[in-house]
């Protein structure tokens, strides 16, 4: 009687350089070595697969270029293909690297959501001192605490992801030197290194901060800008006001709504000087939310904003959504030379008188071009 035992090696995965076991830089156990995972078509159904094998719920997020660090000894595979349902990631296609001299600089990584469980990354980041949520002092949280971050290296595309992170729209002022005042705690360890495009900061490189380089004068801080828009209007420059809180957009009502409101809503939009401020029957009622909140702007803001706000005194409904008409002179510029180009070259070398109704400025305007040949007029309304 003989017993032949079997042995068969199966992928073992783990992830390495994170917090915890659910979140880290992947490496897999192949042909008697531990090695990397390359991010080439690294994606969430691959990360699916290794979180469901680890026991650490689905995967949330796939950080690439070596975000926890570059991994050592060989890249074994590149161009892992999951379709997110297999078991194991053995189960899954890959391209073998191990005779390859690939850098480990480009080592993907994935974050489980137990990891986020367990360590609250939603709360990992805040703006303080500011008007609102969406201003302040940049502050992120670690070991249960919340420190400040320093302006050393803290760039526009830092900012970029901070504020999308925070459902606040894009960056629209980066401040250096404390501009909301100085924190007293920590101060974080790490410089970011954003890309720009990244969903969350915690998805971007890091590298460390000299400890003796900041002081909490050197806090960076940061406003960033809701959505506004001109909606229904005969161009963008025109319409009903419609601004953005995270991602919602809602209409602004119209009983408290002065000039000096709408020169900041012009001057945001770069759309000239305002025109007209009109009421919902020139544009047509808005959708969904109307925002309870009255602007109170000077009329010198360079932003939205920056004015001051109140909640209503009264309820609102789209039948009492504000309009406006700026007067929109780069764009209207823009249009007007290129209907006059458009009817020259239809007609040759004659004289064109054009009469051109601009809507927005409830006027006309007339330019010709002079030939030594026949002449005409013709009369658009081509705004």
């Amino acid at each position: 009687f003989k017993t032949v035992i079997i042995y068969i090696n199966p992928d073992i995965v783990r992830l390495e350089g994170g917090a915890d076991r659910c979140s880290g830089r992947v490496e897999v156990y192949r042909w008697g070595q531990w090695g990397t995972v390359a991010q080439y078509n690294w994606d969430l159904n691959d990360a699916a697969v290794v979180c469901r094998q680890l026991g650490c719920g689905s995967a949330v997020v796939t950080p690439i270029r070596a975000h926890f660090g570059e991994g050592s000894g060989r890249v074994l595979l590149r161009d892992v293909s999951c379709n997110g349902s297999e078991s194991a990631l053995r189960d899954c296609g890959a391209v073998d690297l191990r005779h390859i001299d690939f850098p480990h600089k480009f080592d993907a990584g994935v974050i489980c959501s137990d990891y986020l469980i367990c360590f609250a990354i939603p709360d990992f980041l805040r703006l303080v001192g500011g008007a609102d949520r969406c201003s302040g002092r940049v502050e992120v949280k670690f070991n249960q605490s919340w420190a400040t971050v320093c302006d050393a290296d803290f760039d526009w595309q830092d900012a970029q992801v901070v504020c999308r992170e925070l459902d606040c729209g894009g960056p629209l002022a980066l401040h250096r030197g404390s501009h909301f005042g100085q924190d007293e705690g920590a101060i974080w360890s790490k410089n970011f290194q954003c890309e720009g495009h990244e969903s969350f900061l915690h998805e971007c490189l890091t590298t460390d901060r000299p400890e003796e380089n900041c002081t909490h004068g050197d806090d960076v801080t940061l406003i960033c800008h809701r959505g506004i828009r001109l909606k229904g209007g005969a161009h963008s420059c025109s319409g009903r006001l419609e601004v953005q809180h995270g991602k919602i957009w809602g209409t602004v009502c119209d009983a408290d709504f002065d000039w000096q409101d709408a020169e900041v809503v012009c001057r945001s939009l770069d759309c000239g000087e305002p025109a007209e401020v009109v009421g919902t029957s020139r544009f047509g009622p808005g959708e969904g939310q109307v925002w309870a909140e009255e602007f109170q702007c000077r009329g010198n803001e360079s932003h939205l904003v920056f004015c001051p706000k109140a909640a209503h005194n009264q309820s609102c409904a789209h039948d009492k959504d504000v309009g406006l008409v700026c007067s929109g002179k780069s764009v209207l510029n823009l249009k007007l030379l290129h209907w006059v180009h458009q009817i020259y070259k239809r007609g040759g070398k004659k004289l064109y008188i054009i009469y051109i109704y601009m809507l927005n400025l409830q006027e006309f305007h007339n330019v010709a071009f002079y030939t030594k040949l026949e002449v005409k007029t013709e009369t658009c309304s081509c705004i």
